[in-house]
């Protein structure tokens, strides 16, 4: 599993960066996908940082499984070749 950092008190912006920067790890273009017709940052931001328990968040953007918590963000090796 590839694991990038999160810091709670990052912007929704950061969160895009950070995983934009996770899939173009994974060999995946900019303009391959839109991530906002997959998620919305603000809405998986907030839902993080209102948590009071573990909670992670998966989806998959062109094939590539990522997985969201409050700790960083992975990539599920088991649908995806380690990146």
């Amino acid at each position: 599993m590839d694991r990038s950092p999160r810091n709670g008190d990052s912007s929704s912006t950061d969160l895009v960066v950070a995983i934009i920067e996770t899939l173009e790890a994974c060999g995946l273009d900019r303009d391959d996908y839109q991530l906002y017709d997959t998620v919305d940052p603000e809405a998986l931001e907030q839902l993080l940082d209102s948590s009071t328990r573990d909670l992670e968040v998966r989806f998959t953007v062109e094939g590539i499984r990522i997985a969201v918590t409050s700790d960083g963000i992975d990539v599920l090796a088991d649908e995806q070749p380690m990146c």
